[in-house]
């Protein structure tokens, strides 16, 4: 088999797992991109995101993750759910609705390394899910699958923007797609304007340390901080308010993927019943569920902040 055969049966068996896009780049170092997170970190926008400090060179180049790496595979995996909240409920990211996406695409990825292993032979390969030092967003520009909208989200013209990105970098020489060269934002606004927090600058700039997401799931502090009172419009975790209101979304179609099917009591619990919610029961319910990432404390800190009833905790108390 040659690079043609391997780079068509590549592709094939990434649709037979289920993912709906697979392009291919070559594994350089992404100057540009150091540039930018660099400053980014500079400036404190990953908030208390400290891992994102960490692993700097391995981030910007595919080479320190994969000795040898020639390819970096990028995968999408539509989540797009067919059934949504109701509409009184704390809200919940679309992503979230069923079971945990690492632990179903990390099964995914294994299992194509094992299918390119035994029918191309035992390459050196690595697939990474969203807990890795890899920039999946511009590996997937640069592998054609659509541009980076002002949200910071990959945008598709096919689908939108609701799927996950995976990445595998591999010591395999395949052949490589056309980057994605154009922006089909235009003059839109609607991400930036909807964001309650202000957290989307200019310049596709996303201050992480005012994204609701990161308050519900990645901040560990007891308290949310009062500036943010009545801003979260009933997020309890997570966002997708720059996804919903995006125009190329009215194209996404629901998942075919059964792993994401809703888990009920996430479309069906009213506010009052997450309120009573024991911690077995949550444990229980959302074991296998990214809601546990933010713990059973952490639920019960974004339901007392999103309730207008609640008062505002001094934060110097």
């Amino acid at each position: 088999m040659n690079k043609n055969l391997h780079t068509k049966f590549i592709k094939a068996s990434a649709a037979q797992l289920g993912f709906h896009y697979c392009g291919i780049a070559k594994a350089v170092k992404l100057d540009d991109d150091a540039r930018r997170l660099e400053q980014w970190l500079q400036q404190g926008m990953h908030g208390g995101m400290q891992y994102m400090e960490n692993y700097f060179d391995l981030r910007t180049d595919p080479r320190r993750l994969v000795p040898g790496a020639k390819s970096v595979i990028t995968l999408l995996l539509n989540y797009f759910p067919e059934e949504h909240q109701q509409n009184e409920a704390p809200k919940i990211a679309k992503y979230a609705y069923g079971k945990d996406y690492h632990d179903v695409i990390r099964d995914k990825l294994n299992k194509l390394i094992q299918i390119i292993k035994q029918n191309i032979g035992d390459i050196n390969g690595r697939g990474f899910v969203d807990s890795a030092p890899v920039l999946e967003r511009t590996w997937a520009v640069r592998s054609g699958a659509g541009w980076i909208g002002k949200n910071g989200n990959l945008i598709t013209k096919e689908q939108g923007s609701y799927f996950f990105i995976a990445t595998l970098i591999a010591d395999l020489d395949l052949v490589f797609d056309d980057a994605f060269a154009k922006d089909y934002c235009g003059t839109c606004r609607k991400c930036i304007d909807a964001c309650p927090t202000d957290a989307i600058k200019e310049n596709k700039v996303i201050d992480g340390s005012r994204c609701i997401s990161y308050f519900t799931i990645e901040l560990k502090d007891a308290i949310i901080p009062n500036e943010m009172k009545n801003k979260f419009e009933q997020w309890m975790f997570g966002c997708d308010i720059c996804q919903d209101v995006c125009p190329w979304n009215r194209f996404s179609k629901p998942t075919s993927e059964i792993n994401f099917t809703p888990i009920p009591e996430i479309l069906n619990l009213s506010t009052a019943e997450w309120n009573n919610l024991s911690e077995d029961a949550f444990r229980k319910i959302f074991r296998s569920s990214s809601l546990k990432r933010a713990k059973f404390k952490g639920i019960q800190r974004n339901l007392k902040f999103i309730q207008p009833s609640a008062e505002c905790i001094p934060e110097n108390a």
